[in-house]
């Protein structure tokens, strides 16, 4: 059997041919040198046991200048290329430059405004929870008085809000807007009663959350407990804490003919306070007109 020929390499150009064809591969060490002229010689390092040269033509060699791959994208850019997935975008001026400096002031200038809103924020939803939770413990049953705000939310959610109910639970006048609505407790002989306080352009009206049980004629009935004073009649409106207990507060109703009304357990009491003394400001005006 014919014993299978060697592999030959054959590298060719311009200048000579070097043909490899000893049957027991030589590793050859080649360095290439790129000289002024444009061409470029590859030599083996001194002291190897064959010295080889190979040399490439001029035409198999090109220097290209930045300006010539800047002049090659904008070829591409104007339709010269037919990739689709090519694309360059310009880089920016040093003009509109990424200023580092502005950018730190701005991000903190930004972090401090939203540090201030979280920290007004985390302030309200602690003043909301201490008056939820007062408002639950004012009631003789925490767990009554729970549940008693769900089944009003409830109902305001059924009815169609506050105003709904407060029309249908008052008499009003066609002009008459209601300004506000409070959760919060009646003070009573019998204990506190937990309702609604309304702020309307007309009067301050109360109204239980549940009917309350009275005797009448040796039987028990049912009834709302309800409180109406018109502005014209208001003549104080006065807020005050817990001697013992900061987290008790309260807001005194007092009318022209000297009757009190202590309300308490707000779930907003600042807003409460707010709202009174503008509704008497108004009730001040009506009088003075």
């Amino acid at each position: 059997m014919d014993q299978p020929k060697q592999p030959t390499l054959d590298i060719s150009g311009q200048m000579e041919s070097v043909k490899l064809s000893d049957p027991k591969p030589e590793t050859v060490d080649v360095t290439v040198d790129i000289t002024n002229d444009n061409t470029s010689k590859s030599t083996t390092p001194t002291g190897s046991k064959s010295r080889k040269s190979v040399s490439w033509s001029e035409d198999l060699v090109e220097s290209r200048s930045v300006h010539s791959y800047s002049s090659a994208a904008n070829d591409n850019n104007s339709g010269g290329s037919n990739n689709p997935y090519v694309a360059y975008s310009p880089a920016q001026s040093d003009q509109s430059s990424f200023n580092f400096k502005e950018s730190v002031e701005s991000v903190r200038g930004v972090l401090g405004r939203w540090g201030k809103k979280v920290g007004e924020a985390t302030k309200k939803a602690e003043v909301l929870a201490g008056n939820t939770w007062q408002h639950l413990k004012t009631a003789p049953s925490f767990t009554d008085a729970a549940l008693g705000r769900i089944a009003q939310g409830t109902k305001v959610l059924a009815e169609g809000g506050y105003e709904k109910i407060f029309r249908q639970t008052f008499d009003t006048v066609p002009e008459e807007q209601l300004q506000n609505s409070f959760a919060c407790y009646l003070s009573t002989s019998a204990g506190p009663v937990m309702g609604v306080l309304y702020v309307s352009t007309a009067k301050l009206a109360f109204c239980s959350d549940n009917p309350l049980s009275y005797k009448a004629e040796d039987k028990m009935e049912w009834s709302y407990y309800k409180v109406v004073i018109p502005l014209h009649q208001l003549k104080a409106i006065n807020s005050s804490t817990g001697r013992i207990n900061s987290a008790e507060k309260y807001i005194q109703v007092i009318s022209v003919d000297n009757h009190e009304f202590w309300y308490m357990g707000f779930l907003n009491y600042e807003s409460a306070v707010e709202c009174l003394d503008e509704a008497l400001q108004a009730a001040n005006n009506l009088n003075s007109a």
